[in-house]
C-alpha cells in the first residue's frame, strides 16, 4: 500500500496532491478543504500508511485485505457514519471508501482506530477518475452513494455525481449480481436520478420502473439524513443491478 512520511506536513502535502490534477471538464466537488483538528490530524500521521490506498492499490485488492471477502464500496463517505458502522456490523466484508475532505478522513481514521477495524481502507481521490482509470471492472458486490452533494442551484445542477456517465462506469464495476445502492433526501435530485435511469442501458432498478426502493435495514443513520430529516425533507433510497 502507498505509504506516507510521518511528518505532517509532508503527509500533508502528499495527500493534498493525491486529488488528481488531471483535467475534467466538471467536477462533482470543489476543493475546500475546511477546519483539521489536532486529533483528526495525528490520525493522519499515524493511520494513514496502514489503511490509506493509492489507485495503484486497487488492482489486488485481495493483497490489500489479505484475503478474498464480499467488497463493498462506499463513495463520498464523509465523515464515516455509514462505512463504519457496516464495517463493524459485517466483519466477514471489506469496505473502501473515497472522500477527498481530510477533516473527514481523519475522523474515519479515528473510527478506525477506536472500533479496531481491519476491513476498512480509504482513498482520497475523484471517484469518476478511480472508476475511469483504476478500478477494474466486475470488483464490488455494492457500491454505495448515500446522500451526494444536491448541488440545489440549477445552474449547478451539471456538477451532481449522479449522471448517465457515471452509472455506466458504476455498472462495470459491480459483479454480474452486485448492487448500486442511492439515497438522497432532496426531491428534485430524486427525481433526476428516476429520469435519467428511467431507459438506461446499463442498469434495472429492482423497485421497478420509476420507483423508489424501500429504505434498507441495515443502512445506517448518517448525519446528513438526520439533517434532512430536521428539515422536513423525504429521504429516497434507489436499488440497481447492472443489467
Amino acid at each position: 500500500m502507498q505509504v506516507l512520511p510521518h511528518l505532517w506536513k509532508d503527509t500533508f502535502s502528499e495527500l493534498n496532491d493525491s486529488v488528481s490534477t488531471t483535467k475534467r471538464s466538471i467536477r462533482s466537488f470543489v476543493r475546500r478543504e475546511g477546519r483539521i483538528t489536532s486529533a483528526q490530524r495525528q490520525a493522519v500521521e499515524q493511520l494513514w500508511p496502514q489503511f490509506g490506498l493509492g489507485k495503484a492499490d486497487l488492482s489486488d485488492l485481495d493483497r490489500v485485505f489479505g484475503r478474498r471477502a464480499p467488497r463493498f464500496l462506499e463513495i463520498g463517505c464523509g465523515t464515516g457514519d455509514a462505512i463504519i458502522s457496516l464495517a463493524q456490523s459485517n466483519p466477514d466484508n471489506d469496505y473502501i471508501g473515497i472522500e477527498v475532505y481530510l477533516p473527514g478522513l481523519g475522523s474515519m481514521l479515528q473510527k478506525i482506530r477506536a472500533c479496531g477495524l481491519s476491513n476498512v481502507r480509504l482513498l482520497r481521490d475523484d471517484a469518476m477518475e478511480c472508476l475511469q482509470d483504476a478500478i477494474l471492472d466486475h470488483s464490488f458486490d455494492g457500491i454505495m452513494v448515500f446522500f451526494p452533494d444536491p448541488w440545489p442551484k440549477k445552474r449547478h445542477h451539471k456538477r451532481r455525481l449522479i449522471q448517465p456517465e457515471f452509472l455506466s462506469l458504476v455498472a462495470k464495476k459491480l459483479k454480474r449480481k452486485g448492487r448500486l445502492y442511492l439515497a438522497t433526501d432532496w426531491q428534485d435530485y430524486a427525481d433526476h436520478i428516476l429520469e435519467i435511469t428511467s431507459d438506461h442501458p446499463d442498469l434495472i432498478n429492482l423497485a421497478g420502473p420509476a420507483q423508489y426502493a424501500p429504505r434498507p435495514a441495515w443502512r445506517p443513520m448518517t448525519r446528513f439524513e438526520r439533517r434532512g430529516l430536521r428539515l422536513g425533507h423525504t429521504v429516497r433510497d434507489f436499488l440497481f443491478v447492472p443489467r
